[in-house]
């Protein structure tokens, strides 16, 4: 090759690698991810609604605006804001607004601890739980078995809302709203509103983008990662320590911001073991929350090393999110063994109202309030919606500090 070819071949490599490279690999999106401009125009679509019907673009063609309003079950923000798109759409009944919702997320790349927040997984039959319990007023889509739609459209977070004109070209794009509480009081720039009071009076969009803030979207080349975080699971090592009735009372006190789940049980007891997957479950859906599952063990002491076993099978492990907590505590983790004679006392220092028998589960608030008690097999299902109806599905504002 002359010295010609060789420097055209360097002059033409950028170009070349560019090409190569497409624009959303560079962003870390995946393979024919397209950021919608404004003025172009809505991508088609046809997807299966919560109402088992296909729903197309076109039906909707009678609109004088659409807005598509990419929307979760499970991510805070998303949910935050479901009152104001449900206002949104009352408000603007007849008035030439139509607003569908599509659901871009695989549910099978979302891991346990993204779900702190929801009742719900964001699959297709969870979706229709999700929408009919808070009384959606507007058409819910499934794109996560594909994500073509979410693809064509760009979608980058729920929320993420995009407002068409009558000629289908894009007028707005980026967040609802500027804020991710569900709190109206907390909106100080109704970005969405006043694109669509704009274009109805017949007037340009005064802020035509913003940034979506919210949950990115779940695609499914990263289920990849959830199978890491599994993997971390369930090669986690977990420390077991003695404790007696004095150190079991200071943890029921519960000095921190922490919800704190109790359970007592033991390798000999059938139904521990059976309800103990459950519990886990609940320590991973909360891993990300200021939550913590504490287990007391009412085997023999010098059986130490069977119950880090069974509690190591169980995947049983302190979340990474707590472990500085805990180093702040004093405390190696959250597995005990009671080490006292009698449970007289241990039932004296947990819970007063328990009547003896384990297992036995107590879930306690900042501060020492009783949220949930049990005593036998829990059901796992009650025990995580009673403790997600005390912390909440959204984020919520720090309270002021006055001087």
């Amino acid at each position: 090759m002359n010295k010609l070819a060789v420097s055209l071949l360097v002059a033409l490599l950028p170009a070349l690698t560019n090409a190569e490279t497409p624009k959303a690999k560079k962003q870390g999106m995946p393979e024919g991810f397209h950021e919608l401009k404004v003025g172009d125009a809505a991508p088609d679509f046809e997807l299966i609604g919560i109402d088992e019907e296909k729903h197309t673009l076109k039906d909707y063609a009678d609109a004088d605006l659409l807005m598509i309003a990419f929307l979760s079950n499970h991510c805070p923000t998303s949910q935050a804001v479901e009152g104001r798109i449900k206002k949104l759409v009352k408000d603007y009944k007849g008035k030439g607004l139509r607003l569908v919702a599509i659901n871009p997320n695989d549910p099978a790349a979302l891991r346990p601890d993204e779900l702190g927040y929801s009742k719900y997984n964001d699959s297709f039959p969870e979706m229709k739980r999700h929408a009919k319990e808070q009384g959606f007023n507007f058409p819910y889509l499934y794109d996560g078995e594909t994500q073509k739609i979410a693809l064509a459209y760009g979608c980058l977070a729920t929320p993420h809302v995009m407002i068409f004109d009558k000629e289908r070209k894009l007028r707005y794009q980026g967040r609802l709203d500027d804020s991710r509480y569900d709190d109206d009081a907390t909106v100080t720039s109704p970005d969405a509103r006043n694109a669509i009071e704009a274009l109805l009076a017949g007037k340009p969009v005064p802020v035509a983008e913003t940034k979506p803030h919210g949950c990115s979207t779940k695609w499914i080349d990263k289920r990849g990662q959830l199978a890491a975080d599994n993997e971390k699971w369930e090669k986690g090592e977990v420390e077991v320590e003695l404790i007696d009735a004095k150190g079991v009372a200071a943890l029921r006190k519960n000095d921190t911001k922490k919800v704190r789940l109790f359970n007592v049980w033991a390798t000999w007891c059938g139904p521990c073991v059976k309800e103990f997957p459950e519990l886990v479950a609940t320590s991973r859906k909360f891993g990300l929350r200021e939550f913590e599952f504490i287990s007391i063990s009412m085997d023999d002491p010098k059986e130490l090393p069977a119950v880090k076993a069974f509690l190591e099978k169980h995947n049983a492990i302190v979340p990474d999110k707590l472990k500085p907590s805990l180093k702040a505590e004093g405390r190696k983790g959250n597995a005990y063994i009671f080490n006292e004679a009698s449970s007289d006392a241990l039932i004296q220092a947990l819970d007063p109202e328990w009547p003896g028998p384990i297992p036995h589960t107590l879930v306690v608030a900042p501060g020492g309030e009783v949220i949930f008690r049990h005593n036998g097999e829990v059901d796992g299902d009650e025990l995580r919606a009673k403790i997600l109806a005390h912390m909440g599905r959204f984020y919520v504002p720090e309270p002021e500090v006055k001087p």
